[in-house]
């Protein structure tokens, strides 16, 4: 731990200050850093390989359905899914990321909406899937945004989800690392609180209260840690592409594994 801790506080060992980047969500300016963006770039290939381990289970129709990604960012994980045969609407409540995504859409069909997960102006029983990125951990009302997911969810469908879990390790590294040590800050400070962080169990109980029963959930990280760390500090100075750093961070999928910081999940909705 404490080798980790120098690697991400390198003020600690007498480096000097960098100089702080301009940190700014949902921007393409050439001078910003966007925390999310390079999140959602760095899970990309994770999150579609949990879809492939859990596609063959019968909550979801072969080749497809309708899919609906909520806190869908830039339109990276909606588009995979259109690529994969779904029918995709893309929801974020950021009207910036939705002007965004659209710029970036390459005519794959997918509908970008802007509204937020909590109040969802969608009709009942409408989906097969529904995946939920860059939202749980951020809410305030983590039963809300599930109760609307398992509204517009068909009976039979698949509510997928990831998130972070509340540990030790996952405040320091989504608390201390991303939002407030020098040399790795790619978060503006607030968006993450320990309070939004939630234990696999918490989420379970909240699934059950929307009506979905939880089937599974999968531990995923960096292969090695100390590439995340690299890869931040890189983007941050300037050295690295956010094109870059999915290769250098590698996450991978941990089936059996107990998470620690970041876990994926899926529940189906009762009839």
């Amino acid at each position: 731990m404490l080798g980790l801790l120098r690697e991400l506080h390198p003020i600690a060992e007498g480096a000097a200050m960098p100089v702080a980047p301009h940190i700014a969500l949902d921007s393409a300016g050439p001078s910003a850093v966007d925390g999310r963006h390079i999140r959602a770039l760095t899970f990309q290939s994770v999150r579609l390989a949990y879809l492939r381990h859990v596609l063959p289970e019968p909550a979801l129709p072969a080749g497809g359905g309708r899919a609906l990604v909520l806190g869908s960012g830039r339109g990276l994980l909606a588009r995979g899914l259109a690529r994969l045969g779904f029918d995709v609407v893309a929801v974020d409540p950021s009207p910036a990321a939705t002007a965004l995504a659209e710029a970036a859409d390459d005519g794959t069909g997918v509908t970008y909406l802007t509204s937020p997960a909590e109040e969802l102006a969608l009709p009942n029983d409408s989906f097969d899937l529904v995946y939920c990125a860059d939202t749980l951990e951020i809410t305030e009302r983590p039963d809300a945004v599930v109760a609307q997911a398992a509204r517009v969810l068909r009976p039979g469908g698949a509510f997928v989800y990831d998130t972070v879990n509340r540990t030790l390790v996952s405040r320091l590294v989504y608390l201390g690392a991303f939002q407030a040590f020098p040399g790795t800050r790619i978060m503006p400070r607030g968006r993450y609180a320990a309070h939004r962080l939630r234990r696999p169990a918490e989420l379970a109980e909240v699934l059950d209260r929307a009506g979905l029963s939880a089937r599974d959930v999968s531990s995923f990280k960096p292969r090695d840690v100390r590439s995340l760390v690299r890869a931040t500090r890189g983007r941050r100075r300037g050295t690295l592409t956010d094109e870059q750093l999915p290769a250098l961070v590698d996450m991978v999928l941990q089936p059996d594994g107990s998470p620690v910081v970041t876990y994926l999940g899926y529940a189906v909705r009762r009839a």
